[in-house]
């Protein structure tokens, strides 16, 4: 069974770029192990290396491990200018067995053991580091909020007519107005202050999640071309 984050990003020596995945369906539930909560990827700043971060465990307490039957797996795709063809791939996979020591694989670089510790544990060249441990969950999101909107969007689609979402499941609300007063209510806590005066609250907060973090060294990673694009799976 593979469970994968549906977004994949496309970066240059840029912003971070994430993606989030926090509630799913039994099939992802089941082996909170396995289930994706996050994936970010950044350059360093020298532009030398590629960090990535993989989260899973949505919720995980001090108890969570990583399960010794998945595959963590960074796949990355490298390409000489936006919407080419990608020229070149690479797949960063790790394991971790039942004592929660780590291996992982980028091309010829390979580390393993205890990378509990904040600084992590590189391999012998320094060209791949990684850590591997609970950490607070990163992601910001205010269910609160987003309920609301979700609301909203429902009395406007009742109040107006308008016609059914489109293959993604989206709807047009009419008019950029329209839009903008539901999408404000994001950054509101309506749940807890009616007039929404309170700013939007993390739901997130206090929760953990098991993080992989790796840092790569870019010319594993980039040998179709300087843009890069990740995306994350688990494979059991």
């Amino acid at each position: 069974m593979t469970l994968r984050l549906p977004t994949a990003l496309l970066l240059l020596i840029a912003p971070v770029a994430l993606a989030a995945d926090h509630m799913d369906g039994p099939a992802a539930t089941a082996d909170p192990a396995a289930d994706i909560t996050d994936l970010y990827a950044w350059t360093s700043a020298d532009g030398t290396k590629l960090n990535l971060v993989l989260d899973v465990f949505p919720g995980a307490t001090a108890s969570a491990r990583f399960s010794n039957a998945v595959q963590y797996v960074f796949h990355t795709s490298s390409l000489s200018a936006f919407g080419s063809a990608a020229g070149s791939t690479k797949d960063i996979v790790c394991t971790s067995d039942a004592a929660q020591k780590v291996g992982c694989w980028a091309g010829n670089e390979y580390v393993s053991g205890d990378a509990s510790n904040p600084a992590g544990l590189a391999s012998g060249s320094g060209k791949l580091r990684v850590f591997a441990g609970l950490r607070d969950d990163p992601f910001f999101f205010n269910l609160h909020g987003f309920k609301h909107a979700v609301a909203d969007v429902k009395a406007t689609v009742a109040a107006n007519g308008l016609p059914a979402p489109d293959a993604a499941g989206c709807y047009n609300l009419g008019n950029p107005g329209t839009s903008g007063t539901i999408a404000s209510v994001l950054v509101k806590d309506l749940t807890h202050d009616s007039d929404g005066t309170s700013p939007a609250a993390d739901s997130f907060a206090g929760g953990n999640v098991l993080a992989i973090v790796l840092q790569v060294d870019l010319s594993i990673v980039n040998q179709g071309g300087p843009m890069v694009g990740v995306w994350a799976s688990t494979n059991k």
